[in-house]
């Protein structure tokens, strides 16, 4: 899929495949005490950010362009909250 960097609308995320279901990687911050899933604003932020990221051994992650709105009905549905991150891993929103 091809994104339009300039399109504030898509953000990119790391998705994880089990079998035929693809999940969102979400972490926890626990001195917020809040479930998020953290989207960047680019791809090249999110692969630079990648192996800072902490994430479960043996999976596998890809990262992928997805609309925000769908991304924030889907984290809503599961108690999550969408979060704005930097290439280093900071959460900018």
């Amino acid at each position: 899929m091809t994104v339009d960097k300039n399109d504030a609308s898509w953000v990119y995320v790391f998705v994880s495949k089990s079998g035929v279901k693809e999940t969102f990687l979400g972490l926890y911050n626990e001195e917020q005490e809040v479930n998020f899933i953290p989207a960047f604003a680019s791809k090249d932020d999110a692969n630079e950010c990648f192996l800072t990221m902490p994430r479960e051994k043996g999976i596998k992650y890809e990262v992928q362009a997805v609309h925000v709105e769908e991304l924030e009905r889907e984290a809503a549905q599961n108690q999550f909250v969408v979060a704005l991150v930097d290439k280093n891993g900071k959460i900018i929103k």
